[in-house]
């Protein structure tokens, strides 16, 4: 297996999206969704010990982060391993992805994972992010050695066009994600998919204390007065921004920067 290709980048280190000037950079996420057979095989544990011991730790070496490490609560298509990586930009992903592939330290542990019998994981899908303006890179939620892992919630918000998914990101940009900190939950990041399935759309991810406490916050946030305003504004109702909503359950895992 070559190391280039190994959970190599999306081709996206041709594509320039400049930021306005004075604006904050806009970090990009790359989200990598590690697909695996629930058999007996042990692809998951195989899989998972690789990507937290030997993925991760080289790919920091090589100047990303941060980076977060889950494993899917509820959702389709599982078990899956979903990667959170944030590069500063397109190009440092590209610079990321050679330094990876110079890494003799992680080529032998590629190897080595390459060379077990069986295969280590089904399918591998991508889609690459860049940050919103409120909200440009990755967030590490406050923790302590006291508290417990959250859980985490990956939402993709929809949109029938481009100008619609704008309107609907500038209601995140200019007050939603303020009441989603108010309400009690914890941002990880906001980004628009330039490169993935399903577009046009919006992903973001929040933490949450426990399940529990998700219902809690969401009931919160739909009764907030800011909310019931917001979404009665002339074109930012849902039915005139989102056609479709979907979301997924995360724990963070071994060797997540994020918990």
């Amino acid at each position: 297996m070559k190391r280039r290709t190994f959970f190599a980048g999306a081709a996206g280190a041709g594509l320039a999206v400049p930021a306005a000037q004075g604006a904050p950079r806009k970090a990009v996420m790359e989200l990598t969704y590690v697909r695996m057979r629930n058999s007996s095989d042990n692809q998951y544990r195989r899989t998972s010990q690789f990507i937290s011991t030997s993925l991760a730790p080289a790919t920091k070496r090589a100047g990303s982060g941060p980076i977060g490490l889950f494993s899917n609560l509820i959702g389709e298509q599982s078990p899956t391993i979903l990667m959170l990586t944030a590069y500063a930009s397109l190009v440092d992903l590209e610079l990321v992805s050679g330094k990876l592939a110079a890494d003799e330290r992680f080529a032998k542990e590629v190897a080595e994972f390459s060379g077990e019998p069986g295969l280590a994981f089904q399918r591998i899908e991508k889609a690459l992010l860049q940050g919103f303006d409120s909200f440009p890179g990755v967030e590490i939620p406050p923790s302590d050695e006291k508290r417990g892992s959250r859980v985490f919630e990956l939402r993709i918000y929809e949109s029938d066009n481009f100008a619609t998914l704008h309107r609907k990101m500038g209601m995140f940009d200019n007050g939603e994600i303020d009441l989603f900190r108010k309400v009690g939950m914890a941002p990880v990041f906001f980004g628009e998919t330039l490169i993935g399935t399903n577009m046009p759309n919006l992903t973001y991810m929040v933490g949450y204390d426990s399940l529990g406490a998700r219902e809690e916050v969401w009931g919160k946030f739909g009764r907030s007065p800011e909310w019931q305003k917001m979404r009665k504004l002339p074109g930012l109702s849902d039915a005139e921004v989102v056609s479709n909503i979907s979301n997924r359950m995360y724990r963070p895992i071994s060797g997540s920067d994020i918990r």
